[in-house]
């Protein structure tokens, strides 16, 4: 991976990893953005990581633009000569698939669909080899996702799936965007899945819906007491179908207070990772029910 470096205006370097969409990029730019964090260079006041790139601004009054490079590019280096290693966690998220309400909306909006007669899962289904919409959302849910950013629209992650890239599910996004999606809706576009952190505008083919608030500005849901917004960068999601029943006991839990979503610490190794894939992911999944 070749990366790129450029200034942004007067108080930004943008750092391009790479233009491949990958485990590899995501998580090299994920590991550069924590080392500079732990750095705490002078200067540095936001550090914006994204999918295969991230962003650093700083005040150029404090450190001189060419000296925030320099300093970059050494973390970079140093990043390189170290385990490609991180403590994260696994988090557990429910969903209810061929829910009524992204059922409602799909059927819609089928006039923006490249596929009108049809839903969104019958679609994914069908262009991913899949011989049934139950089966795809097997291979939706069989394996983890890595979340590679969280942003766009406050408290959204964007996730990539961990398995070897000829069984990457990948879906386009709509001909022409809805101006509806339920909130908590599962999305899909291109080769990231993601939540729906608030009701709006969209453009990913919606799966289901899961009960479980992923950003409240109010923090009045009891797993967002610390923080606003649930996930970060370099967390491991794994999807659970769950049925309508499920559903709504989760969302009276939530209103409650009384729910917790099943969270497990992890320590995650690239290179132990691309070995076996699916060994190292039933490994990280068996995590999250251990006592």
């Amino acid at each position: 991976m070749n990366t790129r470096y450029s200034y942004g205006g007067d108080e930004h370097i943008f750092v391009e990893v790479t233009e491949e969409m990958s485990l590899a990029a995501f998580f090299k730019s994920l590991s550069i953005t924590q080392a500079i964090r732990d750095a705490n260079l002078p200067g540095v006041e936001e550090i914006c990581p994204a999918n295969a790139s991230f962003q650093v601004k700083y005040n150029p009054d404090i450190c001189a633009p060419e000296t925030m490079l320099a300093a970059i590019q050494d973390i970079e280096n140093r990043q390189a000569a170290t385990p490609a290693e991180i403590d994260t966690r696994i988090v557990e998220v429910p969903v209810f698939y061929q829910d009524p309400w992204t059922h409602e909306t799909v059927m819609r909006f089928r006039d923006r669909h490249q596929d009108p007669e049809g839903t969104d899962l019958s679609y994914a289904a069908r262009i991913n080899g899949y011989d049934s919409i139950e089966a795809f959302i097997e291979g939706h849910s069989g394996s983890p996702w890595f979340v590679t950013m969280v942003g766009f629209v406050s408290g959204l992650p964007f996730m990539f799936q961990m398995v070897e890239r000829e069984k990457q599910i990948q879906v386009p996004k709509y001909v022409r965007p809805r101006t509806d999606t339920p909130k908590l809706t599962v999305g899909y576009g291109g080769c990231f899945s993601c939540i729906y952190s608030v009701r709006g505008a969209g453009g990913y083919q919606m799966f289901g819906v899961t009960p479980v608030p992923i950003y409240d500005p109010a923090q009045n849901a009891s797993h967002l007491k610390d923080f606003l917004v649930f996930f970060k960068p370099g967390d491991i999601v794994k999807f659970k179908p769950i049925t309508e029943s499920e559903y709504h006991t989760i969302v009276k839990q939530v209103e409650d207070g009384s729910y917790r979503p099943r969270v497990k610490p992890v320590r995650f190794s690239l290179s132990e990772f691309e070995k076996d894939m699916a060994g190292y992911n039933a490994a990280m999944q068996e995590a999250l029910y251990e006592h």
